[in-house]
């Protein structure tokens, strides 16, 4: 098994490329790309399927992260892709995505800095 700092790793790079797809942009203008759109999507299924590798006892002990709606999210993306909604996708990317990674990096400047 994959150990559980690459997962989080994971998720920072994506929140990271998540930033710069959505930087200097409006909602409007999001709304309105196809490219952007599937770019931020598929990052948060990155970010989604590195959630779900985490071990239970792992999201346990950070229950401040909503890991199940964020597996969630990325079961809809890639399960029901057509029922999508656009609007909600960009609020993740501007909201929630930041949030979340400061949390992970938190996480990992307290549990695996000597690593």
């Amino acid at each position: 098994m994959r150990p559980e700092k690459l997962y989080l790793l994971d998720i920072l790079e994506a929140s990271d490329a998540v930033r710069r797809f959505c930087e200097a942009v409006s909602e409007d203008e999001f709304l309105q790309d196809e490219l952007r759109q599937s770019a931020v999507l598929q990052k948060l299924i990155v970010i989604g399927e590195a959630a779900a590798r985490l071990p239970t006892l792992f999201q346990e002990r950070h229950a401040d992260i909503e890991w199940v709606d964020i597996i969630g999210f990325r079961n809809i993306a890639v399960h029901e892709y057509f029922a999508v909604l656009w609007q909600i996708v960009w609020a993740t990317a501007i909201q929630d995505v930041p949030e979340l990674r400061a949390k992970i990096s938190k996480i990992l400047d307290q549990e695996y800095q000597g690593e």
